[in-house]
């Protein structure tokens, strides 16, 4: 993909699906790029949702969680997808950055029926739902995860707009709005995400020990089958890659073939 005329197109400049939202400001210079979930129940829904002036909202991009990709809004326009908003001695962040909107459902709890769904009646398989703790209000809840496409699809369109308009930093509508919103919440990989896309170096990795048997599984949350036949060992040394809500990705030490996923409430830092 490539930017041309401040939007996204194929390596050939031909323009990608945009769907223009008439829900949009002036122009824009961007400094930042946020990111939220949708909450919707689609990709689809949500951008017909953001085109329609009832909703006096919109985004730069919706990407789906098959990591299809549509954009609303020229980058040289504002959006209006961060409301009441302030960060770093800014405020009325519409007016300093791109946004961004992943198709995720966000917080979810369990119905008597044992599905689960979010405020708005959302139902996501339990296959895509993990534990986590906010970082703002350290509330333990159940959130939707991210898709690998979409993460996939966000990553490479982030670089694209941080290398164009020189964005110098990735944050959450949570980070911009806290107390107000919630997105894009513990299931998104800020950390990683964040790394892979501005080329920052990676810190020293840091270093857990287990303190107690633990299953090390291929997928964050009990419903991922483990990747050993016996729990690891209480004490063994582990090193944090990435975490999503309470599940650590982590490379096994003294192991150079095993990487998995442990709950982080068995671990401890060395």
């Amino acid at each position: 993909m490539i930017i041309s005329s401040h939007k996204l197109c194929n390596d050939d400049a031909s323009p990608l699906p945009m769907t223009a939202s008439p829900n949009v400001g002036g122009v824009l210079k961007a400094k930042y790029l946020v990111m939220h979930f949708t909450g919707g129940s689609s990709a689809a829904s949500s951008a017909t949702w953001l085109r329609n002036p009832v909703s006096k909202a919109s985004a730069h991009i919706v990407i789906g969680r098959d990591g299809a990709v549509v954009q609303l809004v020229p980058f040289n326009k504002i959006a209006w997808h961060a409301g009441v908003s302030s960060w770093e001695g800014l405020r009325g962040m519409n007016a300093h950055s791109i946004g961004i909107e992943l198709d995720n459902a966000g917080r979810v709890t369990k119905r008597a029926d044992g599905k689960w769904q979010n405020a708005l009646g959302v139902v996501v398989p339990a296959s895509a739902v993990v534990e986590g703790a906010h970082k703002n209000d350290g509330r333990v809840s159940f959130w939707h995860t991210y898709s690998p496409a979409q993460i996939e699809s966000a990553r490479v369109v982030a670089a694209l707009l941080v290398q164009k308009y020189g964005l110098v930093d990735i944050i959450g509508h949570d980070d911009i709005a806290p107390g107000r919103k919630i997105d894009p919440g513990p299931a998104f990989p800020m950390e990683s995400f964040r790394s892979l896309v501005m080329g920052r170096a990676e810190s020293t990795p840091e270093r857990y020990l287990t303190t107690t048997t633990l299953n090390i599984r291929s997928g964050p949350g009990v419903e991922h089958p483990t990747l050993t036949p016996k729990p690891l060992p209480k004490g063994t040394a582990l090193h944090r890659i990435e975490s999503i809500g309470d599940w650590f990705y982590v490379d096994v030490q003294n192991n150079t073939d095993l990487e998995g996923w442990v709950n982080s409430r068995y671990v401890k830092r060395a």
